[in-house]
C-alpha cells in the first residue's frame, strides 16, 4: 500500500469587507452574501485574484460581501454543508455534491478566455524524467512518486484515476511507490524539485505555474491529458431571496460585457482570475458528464476489484448502477 502524506488540506476562513466610503451606503441590518472560493494556487492568491470583481457585486447589491476561501476542496464543501456559504466558484464534483445533498443550484458557467467551456486534465513529468511516456508509467509498477490532488478533485484525482489508471485494473493509491495529496502547485513544484516523478494538473494550473515560475515551468512535460472537461460553474442556494438571486445573476452573466471604458475595466478584473473570460447561463444539467466519470471509475473499480464471491461483485455492481440513477434524477428532475 503507498504512503499517502496529505499536503496543505487546513481551512482557512479569509473574510473581507470594503470599507463604507469604498462601497457607499450599505444595508446595516441585511445579512452579508457569502462567497465560497475554490482556490487555485493558494487560498490567500485566490481571494486577492477574485477581490476586485467581489467589491464591485458588493456596490452593486448594496450588501456586504464576504469571502469564504479555503485551502481545500474538502474544506469548501465542508462550508457549504454547513450552510456558511450562499454562493461559489465550484469544479464538476464539488458542484454535484453541493447541487445532490447541500441545497444549491448551478447558475454560471466559467467561460475561459479563448471562448471554450472547459479545461484538460493532465499527468505531467520532468523534462529530463525517464517516464517518457504514458506507456512508460504505466509498466513500472511500484517505482514512481505521484503528486495528486485531493479526490473531491476531476483534474487533479477523477479524471486520471477514470481515464489512465481504472481501465487497467489499477488504482493510484497502489500502483505508485508513494503518493503524496497537495494544491496542484505545490505537485508541480513537488516534481520540478525531484520530490515526486509525476503529478496531476490541468490547463489553468499550468498557465498559472509558467506565471508564477517561468523557468521551473520549463522543465516540466506533459505525457497525458483528457478529453475535455466542462469548466468550473457558480452554484447559488436554494434559499436565497428570489429578488437579491436575480440581482446577483444579472451582475455575474453581464460582468465584462459594459460598452467603452466601463468594459475594459471589467474585463481587466476578469483577467486576474486564472484562464477567465467570463461567465454563461448555465444550470444542473451542465453537472452529468461528473455524474457519468464517478460512475465509470466506480464500476471499473468494482470490476476489477477482488471479491470473496461472484454474489458480492455483482451487488456492487448493482449498488452502483442504482445509485448512479438515483444521483441523475436528483440532478435532473423530470
Amino acid at each position: 500500500m503507498a504512503r499517502i502524506a496529505s499536503v496543505g488540506l487546513s481551512l482557512g476562513l479569509l473574510l473581507f469587507g470594503a470599507s463604507a466610503q469604498a462601497s457607499g451606503q450599505l444595508a446595516a441590518q441585511a445579512a452579508p452574501i457569502r462567497f465560497g472560493i475554490l482556490p487555485i494556487g493558494s487560498a490567500a492568491e485566490s481571494l486577492e485574484q477574485w477581490r476586485p470583481l467581489l467589491e464591485e457585486l458588493q456596490k452593486r447589491l448594496g450588501r456586504r460581501v464576504t469571502t469564504v476561501s479555503v485551502s481545500s476542496y474538502a474544506g469548501l464543501s465542508g462550508a457549504i454543508g454547513a450552510q456558511r456559504v450562499d454562493v461559489a466558484f465550484l469544479s464538476g464534483k464539488l458542484a454535484v455534491e453541493a447541487v445532490i445533498h447541500q441545497h444549491m443550484q448551478v447558475f454560471a458557467q466559467f467561460v475561459r478566455s479563448d471562448g471554450a467551456r472547459g479545461n484538460v486534465a493532465m499527468l505531467v513529468v520532468r523534462g529530463d524524467s525517464p517516464i517518457r511516456s504514458l506507456a512508460g508509467l504505466l509498466a513500472n509498477p511500484g517505482r514512481w512518486r505521484y503528486a495528486r490532488s485531493e479526490q473531491l478533485s476531476v483534474t487533479g484525482y477523477t479524471a486520471p484515476e477514470a481515464d489512465v489508471f481504472a481501465p487497467h485494473g489499477l488504482n493510484s493509491d497502489t500502483f505508485f511507490a508513494n503518493v503524496q495529496v497537495g494544491d496542484h502547485q505545490s505537485n508541480l513544484l513537488a516534481v520540478v524539485n525531484r520530490e515526486a516523478d509525476v503529478a496531476s494538473s490541468n490547463n489553468p494550473d499550468m498557465d498559472l505555474f509558467r506565471h508564477n515560475f517561468p523557468g521551473e515551468a520549463a522543465q516540466l512535460r506533459v505525457i497525458w491529458q483528457s478529453p475535455l472537461i466542462p469548466s468550473g460553474v457558480l452554484v447559488v442556494r436554494e434559499g436565497l431571496a428570489t429578488e437579491l438571486r436575480r440581482q446577483l445573476t444579472a451582475f455575474i452573466l453581464t460582468y465584462g460585457n459594459a460598452p467603452g471604458e466601463a468594459g475594459a475595466r471589467e474585463r481587466g478584473q476578469l483577467a486576474r482570475i486564472p484562464d477567465l473570460g467570463g461567465f454563461a447561463p448555465q444550470n444542473n444539467r451542465v453537472l452529468q458528464p461528473f455524474v457519468d466519470m464517478q460512475y465509470v471509475l466506480l464500476r471499473q473499480e468494482a470490476e476489477h476489484g477482488q471479491w470473496v464471491s461472484p454474489q458480492a461483485r455483482l451487488a456492487r455492481l448493482a449498488e452502483i448502477d442504482h445509485d448512479h440513477q438515483r444521483d441523475l434524477q436528483k440532478l435532473l428532475p423530470q
